[in-house]
C-alpha cells in the first residue's frame, strides 16, 4: 500500500530523534522540513531531498517566518512533529527560576506557539496531524529532574486537551513517549547538573543521578533514535493512529511500573537505580 506524500514540519531536526525522523520520512517519500537552531547540522537532510530551516522555537518571529516559508513553498502543512526539547537537571533549590522558565519556554510555550500557528490551516482543511514528542518522563519522575518532568507532564495534559478540541475538525493529535534513547540528551543534562550541584547539599545525589544515567544509557546501551523515527512514521501512516506510542529502552516497562506500583514503592525503585 503506497503512502500518500505529505508535507511534514519537524522541530529539533538537527540531531537525535528529530534528525532520524526527518531522514526516515524523507526516505518514505514525504516532503520534509527540518527546523532547528543549527541548520548547518541538517546538511544530510538537504542532501537526501529535505529542507532545512534555521529556527529557535522560542523566537516567535523565526517561528512565523518558518511557517510562512513552508506555506509559500508547499501550500500547507499536513503533519507537525513537535520534537524540540532539552532537560535541565538540578535540585528545586539549585535551579534558578530563570533556568526553569527557559525550560518551559522551549519544552512547552515555544511548542504551543508553533502549534497555534499551524492549527488554523489544518482546521480549515479538516485534515492534519500534530505529533508531540513528550517522554516516559511525562508520566514518571526522577531525582533532580523536577523542571524537566514538569514540562513533560504539562505537555501530556496539554496534548490530551488538544486532541479533544481537534477531533471535531478531523485533525489527529498523537503523543510519542520515548524511553532511553542514545542522543546528546544525557551529556547536555549531566554536565551542568554536576556543576550546578558542586559543593552543595545535593552534590552526592547529583553524582548518584549521573551514575544512574550512565548505567541506563551506557552500560546497557539505550535504543537508537531510529526506533522513535519508525514509531513516528508508523503513527503518520496509520489511518487511525493511537493516541500514545511508547517506544525505546525501558519505556513500556517503566510506564507499567508507574501505573501499578504505589508512589512509595516507585520512589524506592527510582532511588535505588544505579
Amino acid at each position: 500500500m503506497m503512502t500518500l506524500k505529505k508535507t511534514i514540519l519537524i522541530t529539533g531536526a538537527s540531531s537525535g530523534m528529530g534528525k532520524a525522523t526527518a531522514l526516515q520520512l524523507i526516505a518514505e517519500g514525504h516532503c520534509v522540513y527540518g527546523a532547528a537552531r543549527r541548520p548547518e547540522n541538517m546538511k544530510e537532510l538537504v542532501d537526501k531531498g529535505g529542507h532545512a530551516i534555521g529556527m529557535d522555537i522560542t523566537d516567535e518571529k523565526q517561528v512565523d517566518a518558518a511557517i510562512e516559508r513552508v506555506l509559500r513553498e508547499q501550500g500547507g502543512i499536513d503533519v507537525l512533529v513537535n520534537n524540540a526539547g532539552y532537560a535541565v537537571y538540578g535540585s528545586v533549590e539549585d535551579v534558578t527560576i530563570d533556568e526553569a522558565r527557559r525550560q518551559f519556554e522551549v519544552n512547552l510555550f515555544g511548542l504551543a506557539y508553533l502549534t497555534q500557528k499551524v492549527i488554523p490551516f489544518m482546521r480549515e482543511n479538516r485534515a492534519g496531524q500534530i505529533i508531540n514528542v513528550t517522554s516516559v518522563g511525562g508520566k514518571i519522575y526522577s531525582p533532580l529532574g523536577s523542571w524537566y518532568h514538569a514540562t513533560k507532564h504539562a505537555l501530556e495534559g496539554w496534548s490530551d486537551v488538544l486532541r479533544i478540541e481537534m477531533a471535531q475538525f478531523d485533525v489527529k493529535v498523537t503523543i510519542i513517549e520515548p524511553g532511553a534513547i542514545t542522543t546528546e540528551f544525557v551529556n547536555v543534562m549531566d554536565e551542568p547538573l554536576l556543576v550546578r550541584s558542586e559543593g552543595g547539599a545535593y552534590e552526592t545525589m547529583a553524582k548518584m543521578a549521573v551514575r544512574s544515567h550512565k548505567s541506563i544509557y551506557d552500560n546497557s546501551p539505550a535504543a537508537q533514535p531510529e526506533v522513535i523515527a519508525k514509531t513516528i512514521a508508523k503513527a503518520i501512516s496509520a489511518s487511525n493512529p493511537k493516541t500514545r506510542y511508547a517506544a525505546g529502552k525501558m519505556a513500556k516497562l517503566t510506564l507499567f511500573m508507574r501505573r501499578w506500583l504505589s508512589d512509595k514503592m516507585f520512589d524506592k525503585i527510582i532511588l535505588n537505580v544505579r
